[in-house]
């Protein structure tokens, strides 16, 4: 059985069918905003070469902040708390050190009269450079700017005159280039829905004055995207079983890409552990950390596996938070964290 059908049975089971027939489904728990008693911690962390303990000290733990979702992604930190994502529930939530998770927005990605299941909600999120909360709208099928009123100013909603798939993640270049990915997921039917209006799925370029360009076509499910430190290789995750990737794409001076470069192959990985190549972001020194199969993967710059932070479930992405040392990761049904002895920028 796929994520896209589990998900679609989780969430008429956690929201009953009748929620089906209003436009905003309900929360996918109590627990989901509410603050834990008790801080638990859950996983593992496989150490499989000396270089890790540089980047992750012995004894780190990762923590379990709130659960309850049924697919969480997206984690972006804000200055003084974290916002993530909720997928299939449409929703974006808030978490804040002592306070818990709050709903901050819904609807978050399908703004549509019609009521869908799927996963419609917003899923990457990240800010611009004026701290601006930006989403990927999946059931919108574009890429927006969230305004101090409340409403979205769409960035990207076409290439060519035809709809994206379902934006998925995203990442600014510090000239203010967006770059993000299009896989279909957020399409009901995915790759054979009737309403998918793109041939292929992929890497896409968005200039400050509006200007779209595709950049990457070559990845059969691109997803995860971040840049290096000096921002001269963009990272690119496969989230398909059949080539579970990361590629690494040379950037030129014009922001154009270069051929892609395979970083790492977990495709066999991706047989006997849970969770596919999703979204990553590198360290100050070029070390990404990367979810995919067993949870969060990370590798150095030359794409050497040093470990993994084995959550045991399938694990959707991470950002880094707080003074830049503490990397928050979105794990299936919960929202996690976990103390590093590296950091990564803020965005």
């Amino acid at each position: 059985m796929n994520r896209h059908l589990l998900l679609l049975l989780a969430t008429l089971a956690l929201t009953g069918c009748a929620d089906l027939k209003t436009s905003a489904p309900k929360p996918a728990s109590a627990a989901a905003a509410a603050v834990l008693r008790t801080i638990e911690t859950v996983g593992t962390i496989d150490r499989l070469d000396p270089a890790l303990d540089a980047l992750i000290p012995p004894g780190a733990k990762l923590e379990k902040l709130a659960e309850g979702f049924i697919w969480s992604e997206g984690p972006v930190w804000m200055g003084s708390h974290l916002l993530f994502t909720d997928v299939p529930t449409n929703a974006i939530f808030k978490w804040e050190e002592g306070q818990g998770v709050t709903q901050f927005l819904r609807p978050s990605g399908y703004t549509g009269s019609t009521p869908r299941a799927g996963e419609p909600g917003a899923n990457g999120l990240t800010r611009d450079l004026q701290g601006r909360l930006v989403l990927c709208q999946h059931g919108d099928r574009m890429v927006s700017r969230l305004e101090s009123n409340g409403k979205t100013t769409p960035l990207a909603e076409f290439y060519r005159g035809r709809r994206f798939n379902s934006p998925n993640d995203l990442v600014f270049k510090s000239n203010g280039d967006l770059y993000f990915t299009d896989p279909p997921y957020g399409l009901l039917g995915n790759m054979a829905d009737p309403l998918k209006e793109l041939p292929f799925q992929g890497v896409y370029r968005v200039k400050p004055d509006g200007t779209v360009t595709l950049v990457a076509e070559d990845l059969s499910r691109p997803n995860g995207i971040a840049f290096s430190p000096d921002e001269k290789t963009l990272y690119v995750a496969n989230s398909d079983p059949q080539r579970a990737i990361w590629n690494s794409y040379p950037v030129k001076p014009d922001g154009t890409l270069g051929e892609g470069r395979l970083l790492f192959d977990a495709t066999e990985l991706a047989k006997t552990m849970k969770g596919l190549p999703d979204g990553l972001k590198a360290d100050l020194s070029g070390n990404l950390f990367a979810t995919g199969p067993g949870g969060v993967l990370i590798f150095s710059p030359a794409g050497k596996h040093l470990g993994t932070i084995n959550t045991g479930q399938p694990t959707a992405n991470c950002a880094w938070g707080n003074d830049g040392s503490t990397l928050y990761v979105t794990v299936n049904h919960w929202l996690c964290r976990i103390k590093t002895t590296t950091r990564g920028r803020l965005p």
